[in-house]
């Protein structure tokens, strides 16, 4: 009763700081989510109009860059809620956790959170819908019909994409070499448009490949053998009475079609745009080489430690990767390391952090479906209009609110990992003080 009573004022407080932020940070939030809403809308006309006169490469660099503008809005408006973040600013002024974003530059924030973003986006379906939004407009803007797609991935269509890719390696490692030698904010930004750029299709062209991978299995002879074996094994069980991979397989399906969309909706989501948000507010205790201490990754990584003597062949092998990927993978390394933060404030508040994310993202869907039941059916022209107004309004009000639930659901992480961390400090200070006495050796006579 006590942990529900508590969880119940942590929302509460949460909900309350959610809409202090928003209302304080309204103008700002605004105008960046508009930049980046009339950016990725342009980038959809342009790449349209390329498309139509068969520049479809060029078509999608130009939606790439729409799609990087908008990730680059959301660490923008991140980082204008630090401002009015009370407890964020005790804490940073101190000698513990967290640092001034405001005092970072924009391209240092987004070198390390654009990769991590584009990987978040990827994840939990946003860049799917993105590129779904500019087929969409596609279709309607040629009046073409289903099956007719700027952008292709299906079939054989993304071995089309793998020159690309490489040439964006390439290009990035001259990039990097050419920042290294001449510093500028140009090379910066040039170098973190191609490894976004870079990761965006990589993403994007992962599912057919994995598909492909299942195909080829499926079509492998051990595959019916295990097929087979398991099908044996089922007449076993049936013919014993006993429905055992029956039961394994709802089990499966119970997980697959049910617990795996809820946690991946309603706990991996809303913890995964924490941990960035955790990225773009500059945890100090989040560094790369916290990260990997003490385990087998230190030496493989570095961490600034002597490595140990290596063969030559070893060496190479090593040193391979960094041809390619040196600097990428370490990118990911606060993104990581932020769930560290998470991890220590307990699973009450995350829970409540999940819940209040939760209930955003329901208000969200019924703030599409419910206005055009009030609206009803228009016609095409009408219908479609007002469709794009709802969708306009929708988005600027709770993508707005998203960022400031999450900026304020950092903010009282800091403060429950305070408490959490005092109370612990007092109750080791407690036993000590009650261990240490009986511990003493009374003098002899």
């Amino acid at each position: 009763m006590r942990t529900l009573a508590e969880g119940l004022h942590e929302a509460v407080r949460l909900i309350a700081d959610m809409f202090r932020l928003w209302w304080r940070n309204l103008l700002p939030l605004m105008t960046w989510w508009l930049v980046g809403y009339a950016g990725f809308r342009l980038s959809i006309n342009i790449a349209i109009w390329l498309g139509s006169h068969n520049h479809r490469s060029l078509a999608i660099g130009v939606f790439s860059a729409g799609v990087l503008l908008q990730l680059a809005v959301i660490v923008g408006m991140i980082r204008t809620c630090a401002s009015s973040l009370y407890r964020w600013r005790d804490a940073a002024a101190g000698p513990g956790e967290t640092t001034d974003p405001t005092q970072q530059q924009l391209l240092d924030l987004l070198s390390l959170t654009l990769l991590p973003l584009v990987a978040v986006w990827s994840a939990w379906g946003f860049l799917d819908e993105q590129i779904s939004e500019l087929e969409t407009s596609y279709a309607m803007d040629r009046g073409l019909g289903p099956g007719e797609y700027l952008i292709s991935f299906s079939g054989d269509s993304w071995k089309g994409f793998l020159p690309a890719l490489l040439a964006l390696l390439v290009i990035r490692r001259l990039l990097e070499f050419a920042d290294d030698r001449w510093p500028s904010k140009a090379g910066k930004l040039a170098q973190v448009w191609s490894e976004a750029f870079f990761l965006l299709l990589l993403l994007a062209i992962a599912p057919p490949v994995i598909d492909l991978v299942k195909d080829w299995f499926e079509d492998r002879v051990f595959w019916f053998q295990t097929v087979q074996w398991w099908q044996s094994l089922k007449e076993f069980f049936s013919s014993i009475k006993l429905p055992v991979p029956d039961g394994l397989e709802f089990l499966w399906g119970f997980f697959d079609e049910t617990l795996w969309p809820l946690f991946k909706k309603g706990v991996a989501e809303p913890l995964t745009w924490l941990a960035i948000t955790t990225v773009v507010f500059g945890h100090r205790a989040l560094s790369s080489h916290g990260f990997i201490r003490g385990t087998r990754f230190e030496q493989r990584f570095g961490t600034g430690t002597a490595p140990a003597p290596q063969g030559r062949i070893a060496k190479v092998a090593n040193q391979a990767p960094n041809l390619v990927l040196g600097g990428l993978k370490e990118k990911f390394y606060p993104a990581l390391n932020a769930f560290r933060l998470l991890v220590q404030v307990g699973p009450v508040f995350l829970g409540v952090v999940c819940l209040v994310y939760t209930l955003h993202e329901v208000a969200f869907q019924w703030a599409w479906y419910q206005p055009l039941r009030w609206i009803g059916p228009l016609g095409h022209p009408w219908g479609l209009m007002w469709g794009g107004l709802v969708d306009l309004f929708r988005g600027a009000f709770f993508d707005t609110l998203r960022i400031a639930l999450l900026a304020a659901a950092f903010d009282q992480c800091l403060s429950v990992g305070a408490e959490r961390r005092e109370e612990a400090r007092l109750a080791e200070a407690a036993e000590a003080a009650t261990s240490g006495p009986a511990d003493e050796v009374k003098p002899t006579a």
